[in-house]
């Protein structure tokens, strides 16, 4: 069986290496232990930073046809609802768009599911693993004036993890308007003893564990079909 896999930087296997330094891919990102246990051929096409207005343009440059693949991974959101958050620490008081606003997240998003299914793939979409909001902010902020950034979030940094919430709801609401397969991420993180142990220290990419933690919860959704 080939499966496709679009999406950003949390489907490409990117983490956050605290000895380097800096973003690297993970040997053990969840796509990959996923095709090593199931001998599957994945083809990953993920991008650092990829929000959901990319993705169609790598799924229109890229592909005809996707009729080899028996599944296309959808992954989408983490980036679409990012802020620019130095242009919001110099002028906080203006008025600020989150990377892709909810309503044409949505929009770019049913567009992507149709074209695979024209394409001859099944669609299946994951749900975002939940924001860190404290650790994200702290990360975010760094060389920032944070009084400005906390001045836009209303002096409440949870109010980060409610923003993200809005566009994995959205994903949740488009998987049943389109009548898609979804398999819930965010449930199954939410379901530990303590989500943060599973993200890296920026608050928003999982850590190799939240990698596994992804991989057991796609096989635990649809192993019997793979």
């Amino acid at each position: 069986m080939n499966i496709c896999v679009l999406g950003d930087s949390v489907a490409r296997g990117i983490v956050y290496d605290e000895i380097k330094h800096k973003y690297s891919s993970t040997k053990n990102s969840f796509s990959k232990i996923i095709s090593n246990e199931k001998n599957l051929n994945i083809k990953n096409l993920a991008k650092f930073g990829c929000t959901i207005q990319k993705g169609n343009e790598i799924l229109n440059t890229k592909f005809t046809s996707l009729a080899e693949y028996s599944y296309t991974v959808l992954e989408f959101g983490g980036n679409d609802c990012d802020f620019a958050w130095p242009e919001i620490a110099d002028c906080p008081e203006e008025v600020h768009f989150s990377k892709v606003p909810t309503d044409k997240f949505q929009t770019y998003y049913e567009e992507m599911i149709k074209k695979i299914k024209d394409l001859g793939s099944i669609p299946v979409i994951l749900t975002l693993p939940p924001i860190d909001s404290k650790r994200f902010f702290n990360w975010v902020s760094k060389g920032l004036n944070k009084k400005n950034l906390m001045d836009f979030l209303g002096n409440d940094v949870e109010f980060i993890y409610r923003w993200h919430d809005t566009y994995n709801k959205a994903i949740i609401a488009l998987a049943t308007k389109t009548n898609t397969p979804i398999i819930d991420i965010t449930k199954a993180f939410l379901n530990t003893d303590d989500y943060s142990k599973y993200l890296c220290i920026d608050g928003i990419h999982p850590n190799d564990r939240g990698h596994k933690l992804i991989a057991d919860t796609i096989l635990n959704t649809v192993g019997s079909y793979i």
